[in-house]
């Protein structure tokens, strides 16, 4: 692994600065995440945070929305942004030389934007097609249905939002959110590249320094979604949800519970791949991830297969999701750790890729893991000490949630 230099700033109005200089690149990318997301979305009102998402982009500063879109596509900024449950994010990458112009753009965006009254419809129609998507979509709907019943709200509540809850959106309420969340305070920059650090310094405390900062909103929590559950739909397919307890990101058991997972469902020589698919040919489509929040964690499995192979198809994943903590093989933990190599490779050679993990992990942690770090705690892991993770975290009081014709059995001495 090549030397990371690594640097943390706490800039006058409280937003952190992370930057990470990569001299063998010429690009520069940024990840910058504004504490608005949709955990802050006023209740019944689920899709304040996305709709706010896409306005801020429809102008600001001295520019309008065809100028904004127009000036980003002049400096080549490959670009996205999206509404999480803790952040509004805004991601880009650019010729290094374009950095410091586009950072620019970006302060305007979250500390002048126009929000303008004749842009909210299509914002709002944007965010409504997404979820017609979803909607139009079983895999992805069963998931972010799986998530409602896992999670307590607001963390289970999709960021997409809801239906009923952008319609019930006005100008004002999504104003109020921008009022409201949109602070310094939690903000987190972080900036990767072919960068200057005192330059890149100077020039975040110029745009971000004088940014006031307000107290962090309360979250409104509330129940999450029965731990059995089916939603009816039409169809010769049956989709399959399954989530079960976990650690979150900053858990000392975090790589633990990773490589249980990766092993689960990591590649065609996954345990769940193999026995549920290829020698039974039970779906067409199996995995697990795992998902970790800032102080919880779920690991969420999806199958997709037919009506007549559902019941099957619930009874031998579950099974295998047991069965795991019978027993590991090294060969297994083997290919579980070329995996993670690999990844970390590719993740050194990326700008972005590093700008947005160094904004996430201190978001996470309160600071910055380097991938050297990464790499010797994914190295330190043995088969007792994921088989001791397992006895801690073992996969039981499963959340349950099929989307098709008929409900599923869960059966007792599974669960």
């Amino acid at each position: 692994m090549a030397d990371q230099q690594i640097q943390t700033h706490a800039i006058s109005s409280g937003l952190t600065l992370i930057v990470e200089p990569m001299a063998d690149v010429q690009s520069a990318a940024f990840c910058l995440l504004i504490p608005a997301g949709s955990n802050y979305d006023p209740p019944g009102k689920a899709g304040s945070a996305a709709v706010l998402c896409d306005w801020l982009m429809r102008g600001a500063g001295s520019r309008d929305n065809r100028e904004l879109s127009n000036e980003l596509d002049n400096l080549g900024v490959q670009r996205n942004e999206g509404a999480g449950n803790s952040h509004i994010s805004f991601a880009g990458a650019t010729l290094a030389e374009s950095l410091p112009q586009t950072l620019r753009i970006y302060a305007d965006i979250v500390r002048s934007p126009h929000l303008p009254a004749d842009e909210f419809e299509p914002a709002v129609a944007g965010i409504i097609q997404n979820l017609q998507a979803i909607e139009d979509e079983p895999r992805q709907k069963v998931m972010v249905e799986l998530r409602r019943r896992c999670f307590e709200a607001p963390w289970g509540i999709p960021s997409e939002g809801t239906f009923e809850g952008v319609a019930a959106l006005t100008p004002d309420i999504v104003r109020q959110h921008f009022e409201t969340c949109a602070s310094p305070h939690d903000a987190i920059l972080g900036i990767a590249g072919n960068i200057n650090v005192p330059q890149a310094l100077e020039l975040v405390e110029e745009l971000f320094g004088d940014w006031k900062a307000k107290p962090a909103p309360a979250i409104v929590t509330g129940p999450r979604g029965p731990q059995r559950d089916h939603i009816h739909h039409d169809s010769t397919q049956t989709q399959i949800g399954i989530a079960y307890n976990s650690v979150p990101y900053c858990d000392p058991d975090y790589y633990a519970a990773w490589a249980v997972v990766s092993i689960l469902s990591g590649g065609m020589s996954s345990r769940l791949f193999t026995e549920v698919r290829e020698k039974r040919g039970l779906c067409y489509s199996v995995y697990a991830s795992l998902n970790s929040l800032r102080d919880r964690g779920q690991v969420l499995c999806y199958a997709g297969t037919t009506v007549e192979r559902a019941q099957e198809t619930l009874d031998v994943t579950l099974g295998e999701l047991i069965r795991i903590g019978q027993g590991i093989s090294t060969d297994e933990l083997d290919r579980c750790k070329a995996r993670a190599k690999s990844s970390l490779i590719m993740q050194q050679e990326s700008s972005s890729a590093r700008a947005s993990s160094n904004a996430r992990d201190w978001y996470h942690l309160g600071r910055v893991t380097s991938l050297e770090e990464v790499r010797n705690k994914i190295e330190a892991l043995t088969v007792e000490s994921l088989l001791e993770y397992i006895s801690r975290y073992p996969a039981k009081d499963f959340t349950v949630l099929t989307l098709g014709p008929k409900p599923l059995e869960v059966n007792l001495g599974v669960s």
